[in-house]
């Protein structure tokens, strides 16, 4: 059984959405707020497409239990159905990236997600 898990009604959602669910471990979870053909520019240098590969990626990540805190958010620029949202790194890796896109249903998942702009 799929667990039910709160979906992002704005596109500031997603970002706290992903420390919540990074901090339970729950890498399916994560995938979950990507659209099935979303590119994550992670591993720092790489492309991983697809939500199976993006939970695949995350498991990896999570397997070392990192703790992770929500970031101060940019100021979000939207564009119709599109966002883009971004947050000053505390790690200092340069900055974070992720275009967003409103589902039918009005939520909002991720399309395209830079987490460091250095790699």
């Amino acid at each position: 059984m799929t667990a039910v898990r709160e979906k992002a009604t704005t596109p500031e959602d997603l970002a706290r959405m992903f420390v919540e669910r990074a901090n339970a471990g729950d890498a399916a979870g994560i995938a979950e707020l990507y659209e099935p053909d979303a590119v994550l520019a992670f591993p720092p240098g790489s492309e991983t497409v697809g939500r199976e590969a993006i939970r695949a990626v995350i498991e990896q990540l999570l397997a070392n239990r990192p703790h992770f805190e929500v970031e101060e958010p940019m100021p979000t620029v939207r564009s119709g159905d599109l966002a883009m949202t971004s947050t000053r790194p505390a790690d200092d890796t340069g900055g974070r990236v992720q275009v967003v896109r409103r589902q039918p249903d009005g939520s909002w998942l991720r399309v395209m997600d830079r987490p460091e702009a250095r790699g």
